[in-house]
């Protein structure tokens, strides 16, 4: 199968409640993950599967988003002339990335809605979508898995995990049927965080997306579910339940994510970063032992 190249679409809109007040004036998308905002680290794993278009979505209070990706020539200067080449470098990288861009969403409406704002940017593009805060380590592979089904297939292409079932209200849920490749479904069905007595699984859907423009036509006549929002998951069980189209398909993930949108998670993914850093870990492994041993 043939297509133009895939676009990525970063819904970062939010408003970061439960981090409140360092989200006050701060987007959570910023805040760091040992010395790089979670951001970044979203929009590294497009680019590090050849994505090199991304489109951010971003509400009111979220400059710093854009600012983090502009190159900054007064800070580069004085690190080049004190001859800091590793922190020019940093530095550097974020603004070489990918061709970014930014649009407002003007008010959460849900991920459905922020989605379609993409519409005038992706135009007749296939794309991915990607949660500015859920981090999957960039030691275990999941979106190149999805852009080569996306080719293979030209299903909508979902991320899912395997939950415990009292955790499978916080997701959208995935009735499943095994396929004849391992840890690819077929999706039968989706539900927008159903109690746990009504989900049709614990596949949890995470934060990753492969869909095509056609998306966009359903999201314009979704009309708005759970919590009043328009959701994302609903356009998918449309396109799940359509027995003429290409229909959805789940890519099971069994590697390292890190939900940088929960405060306790948030803590866990700085941790298990930092201590397989070559430059930090030798330091920290050692003292969280002791820190351990002493609680």
């Amino acid at each position: 199968m043939t297509h133009k190249p895939f676009k990525a679409v970063i819904p970062a809109a939010g408003l970061g409640t439960r981090f409140l007040p360092a989200t006050k004036a701060m987007p959570k998308e910023m805040l760091p993950v040992v010395d790089k905002p979670a951001i970044q680290y979203v929009v590294e794993e497009a680019t590090q599967a050849g994505i090199d278009d991304v489109l951010i979505i971003i509400g009111r209070n979220k400059n710093n988003l854009s600012n983090h990706f502009d190159s900054v020539p007064e800070l580069e200067s004085n690190l080049e002339k004190k001859g800091d080449q590793e922190k020019l470098a940093k530095v550097q990288r974020s603004s070489d990335l990918a061709d970014i861009h930014f649009v407002r969403q003007g008010e959460p409406r849900g991920l459905g809605h922020a989605v379609l704002r993409a519409k005038a940017h992706v135009g007749d593009h296939p794309f991915a979508v990607l949660l500015g805060d859920d981090l999957i380590d960039e030691r275990d592979q999941l979106l190149t898995t999805m852009l080569a089904q996306y080719e293979r297939t030209g299903a909508a292409i979902v991320a899912l995990l395997e939950v415990p079932e009292d955790s499978i209200h916080l997701y959208g849920a995935a009735a499943v049927q095994a396929t004849e490749v391992d840890d690819v479904v077929k999706v039968t069905g989706l539900v927008e965080k159903p109690a746990k007595e009504d989900a049709p699984s614990n596949y949890a859907v995470i934060g990753r997306y492969v869909l095509s423009p056609d998306v966009f036509d359903i999201l314009e006549r979704t009309e708005p579910g759970k919590g009043g929002e328009i959701q994302l998951t609903d356009a998918l069980q449309e396109l799940a339940a359509d027995p003429d189209g290409p229909g959805v398909l789940g890519v099971v993930f069994r590697g390292r994510r890190y939900d940088t949108g929960d405060r306790v998670d948030y803590i866990k993914a700085i941790v298990q970063l930092a201590v397989d850093r070559e430059d930090l870990g030798p330091d920290l492994r050692p003292w969280f032992k002791e820190f351990a041993a002493n609680l």
